[in-house]
């Protein structure tokens, strides 16, 4: 396990962590898919458990021991561990390291939207179209983990799982939950149908069933919309059902994080 002591800063091997965007990373030259940062000891071994593969980690002197025992039970015993003090690390990413260790991970070559399906035998299913936040994003797969979504299909307009913050908010569920990116409506709607699934929009329409009074059928597709705007005109137009979430005191809807744990759970028994 080649551990590399950070004197310097100019080492071209730290370059996925200076200030990188996730765009940057997402683009970054060498790499087949592009990167993503996996912040503390947690989500790196999540990122390990689904077969993700290191590129190398920058950990703090007292996380040293932690990130050589976790690459060396993945089966990466060779890749290196940058090790340095806690202001040196931080004059390097920009912030300090509060979780001990990042790891830059290769990102993994998605699966098809049929793929993943065929693998998952997917029966309950959240959609997610065009959410812009990555904190949203990362909420509604911390949900779908603990609540139990057997996939996440992401629309092409929505925030990238793999965006740090996204990976964070989740507490690393974006590693584990099955998901991938779609196609447009309503081929999606097609895919879902010939698998017998119904597609259930999340909508304040006026034909929406209360959440309450709705029973799913064996295998559902729950459709989140956007925050502000909702769903669009495509992905009403492609749905089955519309639901809504039974309100109290005027207010209208929740938050689109919110929104898919509520819903999640109402269909997950």
């Amino acid at each position: 396990m080649p551990v590399v002591p950070v004197s310097s800063l100019d080492d071209p091997r730290l370059a996925d962590y200076a200030h990188a965007t996730d765009v940057a990373l997402k683009k970054a030259q060498g790499t087949e898919h592009g990167l993503y940062l996996a912040e503390s000891l947690l989500v790196m071994q999540r990122a390990l458990a689904a077969g993700h593969v290191p590129r190398s980690v920058l950990a703090l002197g007292t996380s040293e021991t932690e990130a050589v025992d976790a690459l060396r039970a993945s089966g990466h015993p060779d890749v290196p561990v940058f090790v340095g003090p806690a202001e040196l690390l931080a004059e390097l990413t920009g912030y300090i390291l509060h979780r001990g260790l990042i790891a830059s991970m290769n990102r993994p070559a998605l699966p098809s939207v049929d793929e993943l399906l065929d693998l998952t035998d997917a029966r309950r299913i959240v959609v997610v179209e065009n959410v812009v936040d990555p904190t949203n994003v990362g909420a509604i797969f911390r949900s779908a983990g603990s609540i139990g979504a057997d996939a996440v299909l992401v629309t092409p307009r929505c925030s990238d799982p793999f965006y740090r913050r996204a990976i964070r908010v989740s507490m690393g569920t974006v590693l584990q939950v099955p998901w991938t990116r779609t196609g447009a409506w309503p081929e999606l709607a097609d895919i879902l149908h010939a698998r017998g699934v119904e597609v259930a929009a999340l909508a304040l329409t006026p034909d929406a069933v209360s959440l309450r009074e709705y029973t799913p059928p064996a295998r559902v597709a729950l459709v989140l919309g956007t925050e502000g705007e909702g769903l669009t005109p495509e992905a009403l137009a492609a749905s089955d059902v519309r639901v809504q979430i039974p309100m109290l005191h005027g207010i209208d809807s929740l938050n689109v994080a919110a929104a898919s744990a509520v819903a999640m759970w109402a269909v997950s028994g």
